[in-house]
């Protein structure tokens, strides 16, 4: 199920609250903002920036909020 705050799911809601995010969370905010991921049978996620940043993020439940903040970094560009 996907974490919900304030029926939003996105970018803008991971700012605002670190806590309680799942890895599907994080794979929908990626495919949003145009970032590539890959998860096939481990234990992380790595999410891929288009210039070849990579951010690899335990795929447990929830997800610790230093991930969270720098899978916004990513985003971000940082």
């Amino acid at each position: 199920m996907a974490h919900e705050h304030g029926n939003q799911v996105g970018l803008a809601a991971m700012r605002r609250a670190q806590l309680d995010w799942q890895i599907n969370d994080l794979q929908t905010v990626a495919r949003q903002n145009g970032i590539d991921w890959r998860h096939q049978k481990s234990s992380h996620c790595v999410f891929i920036r288009e210039d070849g940043r990579t951010l690899s993020v335990p795929a447990h439940r929830p997800i610790k909020p230093i991930y969270v903040r720098k899978f916004v970094e990513l985003i971000d560009g940082a």
